[in-house]
């Protein structure tokens, strides 16, 4: 050692190591927590900046600009308002449009009196498998769960939905509705009083195939994507019971001034919200619990039939959720008549569905229902149908016309019970080409045999599987009615390994046609709710597609 020097110990190799490591890591750690936190602030700002880092898995980019804000007009005519409130408690949020659509409301043309969208800007997309109930895959980058699913309700006027209720006594000419809006639109509890247990013990009941508006909206205000800034709605919400407002005037003689009354103040109201303004009504749609028919009378003569509310010019832009469509009509989408079986959670449906698995059925086929009056019995199928399953030890006939005993077609214990005994349930056409019996059909596990393709076919696209022979048997009717066909004997001949296939498929298809107790949530299944507002959103995402793609060709 030298004196009067003071030597300088170096550090250790890898002591050096380290600390060039520690600095090079802490300098990276910052740098992706600040493109972190910058990414996530231009999500919930919209400021239409995306980095490709956070899109790994996404095949398109675009930017989305930001949407435009309303003033909304707090002196508005909406008594009766109700309150509705989003489950996450999410006050701001990315987005409501996907980042592969581009919206631009600059091009759209509107007629200054009806409000309608210029036919050149948007035509709306036909009802085909290709574009109806996608919806596209949300950024993984979103940190919201309800980004692109957010529903927006409208606040409207007691008279168009709860003054209804009240005046349950007049909605239907032939009987009192009263009993069947109790419980949330589902109806009386039914009580199995028979020592068989043919129900689950919870949550079946007597449910009116008219109550599903009623049911719908129930469920609508315990919708998890609920909220209360429209402009992050991908879809909007009219709580209109239109079903139920028609239903009160389709007999009786009123004309046709006193039928269009509600929905043409309806439509008024509607055109004058900031809501509408933004895409005119497209991204809209109501729910009503009868066929299509019942909405679109032609002429105004008051012999003619129902209300003409979907032919008003604002309501031809939304679209409207009903139990069947009328001829494949663009904004028309049929979704399933309500069944008895209403689960609040899904080992309730996973019960029953193992029920039906491992029910013994003696029957080979089943058919509920009457002949209808005054048709001639030579080419009436159903009189054919009640011809062959009397004539035949496999059928079981449920007659729904007998006045000497009690009708156990309203008997859901009853109607249940049948369907369960049977390997196939025939399904004619009625007062319409659908059936709510091909619903409760399916929830006992019994294939369904159409004789129409507008029976099933052409009408659940959301809710059925495109290949309609993985799930049903279909014998046309001429074969039928023509007597060129015996059922039980084309019944007999389906293989068995096919009728094993389609009892499993038809099981399976069980969470998508039935509605859920209101107030409750599913967590791992699909009800017929959840289908039906995820094929709403994706017809409204196709929309927009629309309005991008003319926006581009135009400009």
């Amino acid at each position: 050692m030298l004196k009067g020097k003071t030597l300088k110990m170096d550090k250790p190799p890898l002591r050096k190591y380290y600390d060039k490591l520690r600095f090079v890591f802490l300098i990276s750690l910052t740098f992706c927590f600040s493109l972190l936190l910058l990414d996530y602030y231009m999500a919930v700002s919209d400021r239409g900046i995306t980095f490709l880092l956070f899109h790994m898995n996404d095949a398109n980019h675009a930017q989305i600009p930001k949407p435009s804000f309303f003033i909304f007009n707090e002196t508005a005519d909406s008594p009766g308002k109700i309150k509705y409130t989003n489950q996450n408690n999410v006050s701001t949020g990315a987005s409501n449009l996907p980042s592969c659509i581009v919206e631009n409301h600059s091009e759209i043309t509107v007629p200054a009196a009806q409000g309608e969208v210029h036919e050149r800007d948007i035509s709306p997309p036909h009802l085909n498998r290709d574009n109806v109930g996608v919806v596209a895959n949300l950024s993984s980058r979103n940190l919201d769960s309800c980004s692109g699913q957010y529903i927006y309700v409208h606040d409207l006027a007691s008279r168009f939905n709860e003054d209804l209720l009240k005046g349950c006594h007049s909605l239907m000419r032939w009987f009192d509705m009263c009993p069947y809006v109790s419980n949330l639109g589902l109806g009386p509890k039914v009580i199995e009083k028979s020592k068989e247990t043919v129900l689950l013990k919870e949550n079946w009941y007597a449910t009116n195939q008219f109550s599903l508006e009623v049911i719908f909206h129930n469920i609508m205000k315990h919708y998890k994507c609920l909220t209360k800034d429209s402009s992050l709605a991908s879809a909007i919400y009219v709580p209109y019971y239109a079903g139920l407002d028609v239903g009160q005037y389709l007999w009786g003689g009123f004309n046709v001034s006193t039928r269009d009354a509600s929905p043409k103040e309806l439509v008024k109201w509607l055109a004058q919200q900031p809501e509408w303004k933004r895409m005119w009504g497209r991204d809209h749609f109501i729910v009503g619990g009868r066929i299509g028919w019942d909405f679109r009378r032609v002429t105004d003569m008051d012999d003619d039939w129902g209300t003409k509310l979907m032919l008003l010019p604002e309501a031809r832009n939304m679209s409207i959720l009903l139990i069947e469509a009328v001829d494949s009509k663009e904004n028309e989408f049929p979704i399933p008549y309500p069944t008895y079986f209403h689960p609040s959670k899904d080992r309730e449906i996973f019960q029953w569905q193992k029920k039906m698995r491992n029910v013994k059925r003696p029957y080979l086929f089943s058919f509920a229902g009457a002949p209808r009056p005054g048709s001639n019995s030579s080419t009436s199928i159903r009189n054919e149908i009640i011809k062959q399953c009397q004539s035949s030890r496999s059928c079981k006939l449920l007659n729904c016309h007998d006045s000497l005993h009690h009708n156990y077609c309203n008997d859901p214990v009853h109607v249940t019970k049948v369907f369960q005994s049977s390997v196939f349930c025939i399904q004619p056409p009625g007062d319409s080409f659908t059936r709510r019996s091909t619903f409760d059909s399916i929830l006992a596990g019994c294939i369904p045999v159409f004789f129409h393709p507008e029976s099933a076919y052409d009408q659940y696209l959301w809710h059925f599987p495109k290949n309609g022979s993985s799930y049903s048997v279909y014998i046309p009717e001429t074969d039928v009615t023509q007597k060129r066909v015996i059922i039980n004997n084309t019944l007999s001949k389906v293989p068995k390994s096919e009728v094993l296939a389609m009892q499993k498929e038809i099981i399976r298809l069980i969470p998508r046609i039935i509605y859920r107790y209101p107030s409750s949530r599913l967590e791992t299944v699909e009800d017929a709710f959840d289908v039906a507002v995820k094929g709403i959103i994706g017809r409204i995402e196709a929309i927009k597609r629309n309005i991008t793609t003319v926006n581009d060709s135009s400009s």
